[in-house]
């Protein structure tokens, strides 16, 4: 047995062998010092993976990522500052622990090892004793980082499952009580969740445009798809004998009805009140305040003109237009699908938004599949 074998003997107790302890990366470029790292760290149970050059280890670091890197300064090629460098450049290798085991022992080489990311710095001729203390110090670092990383993102997977739960939640209860003013003048009891899908579908036709492409994201058409149902929220507090009338209204009773949008943007901002945060419920109480605003400012209740119209309140116009028109009602026949493209079309630049209106006018078969598909659902969800 060699003196070395016999030294290394002396200060490193032998254990099975197995990665259990961790990985080691040695990168030097003499073949005697890679020989003494394998020899001192195998017999306690770690993996050694052995480098001559730089490029070499950075390659074999991005396949199997070591626990520990000990790294070598002064090597053809490239110096250990530059592979810690561009090591720690990679996202996926940043973390990875480097100590420098170098010859070099000025203070400006060991400020340079630290600035380039090194956490620790070891000093050449080494004691094998403090080699060891210091890679199972930095080795059971690394690993307790691991699993803190770990549970950090178990924990913020249940947190986020658990956010999506109460939001679900709230979302259901937001939806029936949308429901509970709906059902009240909706034979079908599928207006609010055609709606939905209606003004989704605009929104993500919106998102494709260049004036609004920064405007409406991914977010932002989930909140009108879950914001939608509210804009007639304020039907709850319309008498029976006004919102169910079968004949035309008076003047009076018009304005009664017309109360609905106010009456529910004012019960939405009680509760904005409360969650002042709540991006759904701010796009709530503009679908409801604004839904009956016209693009020529003949609307109501503001007389809002243009773009001072809220965005969510001009598809919500289109889309509550389409299915009113197509939806029977106790004052009112259905009428069919080309009947209704053709008056909303005709309204494009007085009515409704003109961009609108073109996104309407590209997804106007769809609509007309969304409601044939819905209707059939609903026909056999009643007769269930």
């Amino acid at each position: 047995m060699s003196t070395l074998a016999n030294a290394v003997d002396r200060v490193a107790p032998v254990h099975p062998r197995n990665t259990a302890a961790g990985i080691v990366m040695v990168v030097d470029d003499n073949p005697a010092n890679l020989r003494l790292m394998e020899e001192m760290l195998r017999p306690r149970g770690y993996e050694v993976r052995s480098f001559p050059r730089g490029r070499m280890a950075l390659a074999a670091a991005g396949q199997k990522p070591p626990d520990l890197i000990l790294l070598d300064i002064t090597m053809p090629e490239m110096t250990g500052y530059e592979v810690c460098e561009r090591l720690k450049a990679n996202p996926q290798l940043s973390k990875i622990p480097v100590i420098f085991l170098s010859a070099l022992d000025a203070l400006e080489d060991r400020l340079q090892g630290f600035r380039s990311g090194g956490v620790d710095y070891i000093s050449k001729p080494f004691q094998f004793e403090e080699v060891q203390a210091r890679v199972d110090a930095h080795v059971r670092l690394r690993r307790f980082q691991i699993q803190i990383e770990t549970d950090n993102r178990r924990l913020q997977d249940l947190v986020q499952a658990q956010v999506r739960r109460i939001a679900e939640g709230h979302l259901a209860t937001i939806f029936a009580i949308a429901r509970l003013a709906e059902t009240r003048d909706d034979q079908t009891g599928k207006h609010l969740e055609r709606i939905q899908t209606f003004c989704q579908l605009l929104a993500e036709g919106l998102s494709r445009t260049p004036a609004l492409r920064s405007i409406i994201d991914k977010s932002w058409i989930e909140d009108i798809f879950h914001a939608s149902p509210l804009h007639d929220i304020g039907k709850v507090a319309i008498p029976d004998r006004i919102l169910q009338k079968p004949g035309k209204l008076t003047p009076e009773e018009t304005a009664i009805m017309k109360t609905h949008t106010t009456l529910g943007a004012h019960t939405l901002r009680a509760v904005h009140e409360r969650f002042p945060d709540n991006n759904l419920i701010a796009m709530g109480i503009d679908a409801a305040q604004s839904h009956h605003e016209r693009w020529d400012g003949g609307g109501y209740p503001d007389g809002l003109r243009g773009e001072e119209i809220p965005l969510c309140a001009r598809i919500l116009a289109v889309a509550d237009c389409y299915d009113a028109l197509r939806s029977k009602r106790c004052y009112k026949p259905a009428i069919s699908h080309e009947e209704t493209c053709g008056i909303i079309l005709e309204g494009g630049g007085t009515q409704f938004d003109p961009a609108v209106i073109a996104v309407f006018r590209e997804l106007a078969e769809t609509f007309r599949d969304v409601r044939h598909t819905m209707d059939i659902a609903a026909i056999g969800a009643n007769n269930a």
